[in-house]
This record gives structure tokens, sequence and C-alpha cells, in this order.
């Protein structure tokens, strides 16, 4: 091996290295800088599940999908988006029928604490209604970057049909500032709270973990 091809193999073992040692310094919660972020030298938590609720929610996503595709086949397009075992369910099927049996289906997953069905009964969205959904999705999450007077990061955004679902574990002052955020973004039709409210003293019981 040359010494061209060693030098970047012991700056990956290096890397990892590092990587390890402030998973040890932060006490084991190194899973939360994926939901956190460095402000004046402190990690500041923004995404305020656990890490436990965080991987709990993902498997949802992925085990909601395939249900859903299971049941339906070409039958119907749903978007399955999972917050906090809160499962937010979106698209189009054909009938009733279908928009009922996913729901059961979806909320018989393990953890899964309530379901959210916003399912239309409605023929199958085009490719442009879902860029356009997109391209809202983004206006919007930059638009609550740009509020400053709450933390963008607290806030899943989910668009479709022109309607913006807004989730996240937020107060009452932020779901309603974030609500109307998005509401003057042009080309949203409505705005659907599928929130957990916290107190502002459950709120200030959340970590905060110092570098």
């Amino acid at each position: 091996m040359t010494p061209r091809t060693s030098r970047p193999l012991l700056t990956l073992v290096l890397a990892a290295s590092l990587t390890v040692s402030l998973g040890a310094a932060l006490s084991g919660c190194a899973a939360l800088l994926v939901g956190g972020a460095f402000v004046g030298g402190a990690l500041v938590v923004t995404d305020r599940r656990s890490p436990g609720t965080q991987i709990d929610d993902q498997a949802i996503e992925i085990r909601a999908g395939s249900r859903a595709r299971e049941l339906l086949g070409d039958r119907g397009h749903v978007n399955t988006t999972s917050y906090n075992r809160m499962v937010l369910l979106t698209g189009e099927v054909a009938t009733e029928g279908d928009k009922a049996t996913v729901e059961q289906a979806v909320s018989r997953i393990e953890n899964v604490r309530t379901v959210f069905n916003e399912l239309a009964v409605t023929g199958i969205s085009s490719l442009n209604s879902r860029s356009a959904d997109a391209l809202l999705t983004s206006k919007v999450k930059a638009s609550l970057v740009d509020a400053k007077d709450i933390l963008a990061n607290v806030f899943k955004v989910v668009t479709e049909r022109g309607t913006v679902y807004l989730m996240g574990r937020v107060t009452e002052r932020e779901a309603t500032r974030a609500t109307e955020v998005a509401q003057r973004v042009p080309g949203v039709l409505k705005v659907v709270r599928v929130f957990d409210i916290l107190t502002e003293a459950e709120l200030a019981e959340l970590p905060r973990v110092s570098r």
C-alpha cells in the first residue's frame, strides 16, 4: 500500500476515534447530535423527542408505508409521517373502505399512539402536484427560519395538495405563531395542526446538553 492510500485511511480512523470520544464526553448522548445544534458552545437539543422515540418514529414510518402498499397496491398513494409516535396519513385512496382499512392497519403497529387520517378519497395526485407540494414545504420551512421568534427545527412540515400539516412537540404560543407564519406563505390553501402541546413548564424541563 502506498503512502497516498494509507493517509486517507489514517484520517478515517482518527475521525472515527474523535466521534467516539465526543460521544463519551456527552455521556452517551451522541445520538442527540442528529436533533441538536451548537449554540454559544453548548449543544442545544432542537428535536424534543428522546433518541428512542426518534428511532421508533423511523420504524413506524417504514412499517406503516409497507402496510399501506401491501393493502392498496396501485390503488392509492399514501404518505406516512410519524412524530412522537403520532402517525399522520396523507395522500389519496380510491374508496372510504380503503381509507378505513389503512388507518386500522397502521393503528395496530407497535408503539403507535394515535393516527390522524387525512387521506382523501380521490384520484391519485400527479407528479406536478407533488412537486408543487414539495416546493411549498420548502417555502414554509424557510419562513419558519425567518420568523426568528420560534425554533424552526422543532416543527415537521408535510404538504399535500396545498394543505400544510404542522407537527411537533410545542407550546401553544409556538403552535399559534407557526400556524400564522405558514398561513402567510403564498400558495398555502389551509394549515392543519397535528401538535403534541407542551406547557411552558414542560418545555423548561426538556434537556439542554452542554458540550
